[in-house]
Order: C-alpha cells, then sequence, then structure tokens
C-alpha cells in the first residue's frame, strides 16, 4: 500500500507554500507537527482506505480517505490554507467532503477541516 503523495504535492504547489513555508513546509502527517510550530499549519491522516478488487487479478490501485486539519490564528487565515491546500490537490484527488470548523478551547487555534479521496497506484 503506497501512502497519498500529499506532501510532495503541496510542497510544490507555490499557493501552499506561500502560506504554510518551504523550511520546513508546515504540512505534517498526524503525531508529527512538533510543539509550539508557527502558524498556519496543517496535519493529515488516514482516516479510512480499501484496495480496488477485481475479480480476476490482484488489486492495482488503493483508494485513502484523508483528513485534512488546517490551524491558525483566526478563521480566516485557516480558510485560506485550506483553500490553497484544495487548488493544489484537487487535480490529484477528490475533495469528497468539506468538514468542520472550530476553535480549540485550550490552545485557542482555529481549525479548518476536509476530507479527500485519494487513489495511488501499487
Amino acid at each position: 500500500m503506497n501512502s497519498p503523495p500529499i506532501f510532495s504535492i503541496c510542497a510544490a504547489d507555490p499557493g501552499v507554500t506561500a502560506l504554510l513555508g518551504t523550511s520546513p513546509v508546515r504540512l505534517f502527517m498526524f503525531g508529527m507537527a512538533p510543539q509550539n510550530i508557527q502558524k498556519p499549519y496543517a496535519v493529515w491522516q488516514v482516516i479510512s482506505g480499501s484496495p480496488e478488487s477485481y475479480l480476476a487479478g490482484r488489486p492495482d490501485t488503493d483508494q485513502h480517505l484523508l483528513q485534512i486539519d488546517v490551524y491558525a490564528d483566526n478563521a480566516s487565515e485557516a480558510r485560506t490554507v485550506l483553500a490553497a491546500i484544495v487548488h493544489a490537490v484537487e487535480l490529484h484527488s477528490y475533495v469528497v467532503r468539506y468538514g468542520g470548523e472550530s476553535r480549540d478551547s485550550e490552545t485557542l487555534n482555529y481549525r479548518s477541516s476536509m476530507d479527500v479521496s485519494w487513489h495511488t497506484y501499487r
């Protein structure tokens, strides 16, 4: 099972890197964002997936459902970063859900979320 190339796609997109930086690109796999990282930043995780099964033969494609969450100092910034990520990934995947928005009561970070369906070849 290959991981979706979300990081490489976003890291190559000037709209994303204008907002999330380049060294590092502040897009992290879940649990990997450093403590006290500069905002805005985004995290992603695989929330489900399945092989593309065929009656005659082994699957050659896997489908992954990713959740992407953007954290920022204000709602407008979170939405702007999410829109840049949408623009970067929508030619490579399917945006299937614009998720919820919230504000964390402890960190006061604003969060904007979406889900993306991504097919990868084995």
